[in-house]
C-alpha cells in the first residue's frame, strides 16, 4: 500500500498567488450544526477557514445563528438552504456535522444529490443518514468526497471482519462508484478511482469528537480552491496529521484537543510550503 509522503503532498500543493483575492480562492458552502451540535459547525468552518477558503458561508438552524456568529464571524450565514440553482453558485459544498438523524437533513442531501453540480464533501451525521437509504447511496455524483470513521463506513457498507477486508472494500467501492473515501482510522486510507494512499501521521490525541468535523472544514476549502477531489482529500488529511503532531509539542494525547489542531495549521502550512 503506497503511503502519503510530504514529497507528494508538496507536488499537490499550491502556494497561494501574491495578487489573489478572497474571489479567487474559492466560495464553500457548509450545512452543519443543530440544536447541541453547534460545536460541530464551528469546529468544521474555523477548520475550513484556517485551511485558505477565501469565502465560507455555513447553513445552520435559524435558532442557533448567534453561536455561529459570536464564534467564528469571518464565516457568513447562510440560514435558507439553497434552491436548486442558488447552491451551484458555490465552488464546494460539504454536509454533515452535527445536522442531526432527522427527516430535514434527509431532505437536504437529497436535494445535494439530485442538483449540485459541484465538488461535495459528505460526513457525520450525513453519513448515517445515508447509510438507512442506501438507494440515496447509490445515486452519489462521481467525485463526491465520503469521509467515514470504521463504524461509520460497516453502517454503510457492511461489517467486516477485519480492518484489512475494510479496506479492501474501501478501494473496491471507491474505484466502482467513481468516488472518494477517506476512511478514518489510526491510518487514515484515501481511495479514488485510479489511486489510493494511507497516511499514517496521525496520533492518538486525534481519537475524539472533534476531529473528523475539522477535517471535513479542510476538505471543503481545499475543493473550493479549486483542487481536484483526491488531491484536496489528500493534502487535508496530511495538514491535519501534522498539526496534530505540532500540537503535542504543547500538550499530551490525553489533553490534546481539536481546537489546539485548528490553531497549528498554520505551522503545517509551513512545514509542506519549506
Amino acid at each position: 500500500m503506497t503511503q502519503l509522503t510530504l514529497e507528494q503532498v508538496r507536488k499537490i500543493f499550491r502556494p497561494r498567488k501574491t495578487d489573489s483575492h478572497k474571489g479567487t480562492n474559492g466560495h464553500a458552502l457548509l450545512i452543519a450544526g443543530n440544536i447541541g451540535k453547534m460545536g460541530a459547525a464551528v469546529i468544521s468552518a474555523t477548520a475550513c477557514l484556517r485551511s485558505g477558503v477565501g469565502l465560507l458561508s455555513v447553513n445552520v438552524p435559524r435558532a442557533e445563528r448567534m453561536i455561529l456568529q459570536q464564534c467564528i464571524p469571518e464565516a457568513m450565514l447562510e440560514l435558507n438552504f439553497p434552491g436548486r440553482r442558488s447552491m451551484n453558485n458555490f465552488d464546494a459544498i460539504a454536509i454533515g456535522p452535527g445536522i442531526g438523524v432527522n427527516e430535514d437533513s434527509l431532505k437536504k442531501i437529497d436535494q445535494l444529490i439530485q442538483y449540485a453540480e459541484v465538488p461535495l464533501v459528505v460526513d457525520a451525521d450525513a453519513l448515517n443518514i445515508l447509510s438507512k437509504n442506501k438507494k440515496l447511496l447509490k445515486k452519489l455524483p462521481a467525485g463526491t468526497i465520503l469521509t467515514p470513521h470504521i463504524k461509520e463506513f460497516d453502517r454503510l457498507y457492511g461489517e467486516h471482519e477485519s480492518n484489512d477486508e475494510r479496506l479492501d472494500a474501501a478501494r473496491r467501492i471507491a474505484k466502482k462508484d467513481k468516488i472518494i473515501i477517506v476512511l478514518k482510522n489510526a491510518e487514515t486510507l484515501i481511495a479514488a478511482e485510479e489511486m489510493d494512499t494511507v497516511c499514517r501521521n496521525g496520533n492518538a490525541g486525534l481519537a475524539k469528537g472533534g476531529s473528523g468535523d475539522a477535517l471535513t472544514g479542510m476538505i471543503l476549502a481545499f475543493l473550493a480552491q479549486g483542487y481536484p477531489a483526491y488531491e484536496a482529500a489528500s493534502i487535508a488529511v496530511y495538514l491535519h496529521g501534522v498539526a496534530a503532531g505540532i500540537s503535542l509539542e504543547e500538550q499530551s494525547v490525553e489533553s490534546m484537543l481539536i481546537s489546539d489542531v485548528i490553531k497549528n495549521i498554520g505551522k503545517a502550512f509551513g512545514k509542506v510550503a519549506q
